[in-house]
């Protein structure tokens, strides 16, 4: 019988799997298609302070292997979350959730980990430096790792849950940026977001995305993502979420190589909403494919 549990900056899981912000929804939703609780956790929508509509449309752009979003981080606000969707939340999952916060500023990502710090509900808080589709904020947060340092210290001394900085692979030296987080207080990394990428009406022409560029995700940059996490693993201690492009069980079984604790499933979600109930099914036949017996003992295998 194989082992699929992992522990994730103190917490343990029944299996790695997560769905990845902004694919899941609330959980709600898709707890009216299977029941949830099969998974390891999952990251809910990213919540900023106030509400936001998010970018115009059309702002979902199909292309080979994976699509571009340029969504905005639309949500309906910290208040709503806390007193509407995560009430609706506890009646069909009952595990340790992950917030995802986003903010503007670095007294937001504050705010935001101050509030969710008080809510048994939430296990870890995940916060996303990393969003390449807004204006004034997001991904610049990321890019730089002094910026980087300077939001992980300053939400440190907020909360005493699990701090995971989600990072942007739109960058030169992600290892630098996840050390800095690490140095910082960061209990663990989540990576990669998307990738900046654009596509062109060819009748219009000109951008199909109202925001002009968007994030690129599915299959096509897994080889992107696994050699993130290979690279941020050897230069931190702290624990990795992997993820970009993940659709199997056996995408998986190589982010976890890579160095990968738990795996992050995105896009997969939007084509498939029964992805990661399938990808956790698919998984101890999968171990037992590859002669793995205990599945964190997986984790930086490519490396030894």
């Amino acid at each position: 019988m194989v082992n699929t549990k992992v522990t994730l900056c103190g917490i343990e899981m029944d299996n790695p799997i997560i769905p990845a912000s902004g694919t899941f929804g609330f959980g709600y939703e898709f707890a009216e298609l299977y029941d949830i609780n099969c998974l390891g956790t999952f990251s809910f929508k990213g919540t900023t302070v106030e509400p936001r509509f998010g970018n115009p449309t059309p702002r979902i752009a199909e292309c080979p292997s994976g699509m571009l979003n340029a969504v905005g981080l639309q949500n309906p606000g910290m208040e709503k979350v806390i007193s509407e969707e995560l009430p609706k939340l506890s009646q069909c999952f009952h595990k340790p959730v992950m917030a995802n916060v986003s903010g503007f500023a670095i007294d937001e990502y504050v705010t935001l980990c101050e509030k969710f710090d008080e809510l048994p509900q939430i296990g870890w808080l995940e916060v996303n430096i990393s969003c390449p589709n807004v204006h004034g904020g997001g991904m610049s947060f990321g890019t730089d790792p002094k910026m980087a340092a300077e939001v992980t210290s300053a939400v440190r001394k907020v909360t005493n849950k699990p701090l995971i900085i989600k990072l942007s692979p739109n960058v030169t030296d992600i290892a630098a940026i996840a050390k800095a987080c690490e140095d910082a207080g960061a209990d663990g990394v989540s990576l990669i977001n998307t990738l900046l990428g654009m596509r062109i009406d060819l009748k219009k022409k000109k951008p199909l995305l109202a925001n002009g560029t968007g994030g690129l995700s599915g299959s096509a940059i897994l080889p992107l993502a696994v050699r993130m996490v290979y690279q941020v693993y050897k230069a931190v201690k702290i624990p990795i979420v992997g993820m970009g492009g993940v659709s199997t069980a056996e995408d998986v079984l190589e982010l976890m190589l890579a160095g990968a604790t738990a795996v992050e499933v995105g896009a997969a979600n939007l084509v498939n909403p029964w992805a990661c109930r399938d990808i956790i099914n698919d998984l101890p036949k999968t171990m037992e494919k590859y002669h793995v017996n205990n599945l964190e003992d997986l984790i930086g295998g490519a490396h030894r």
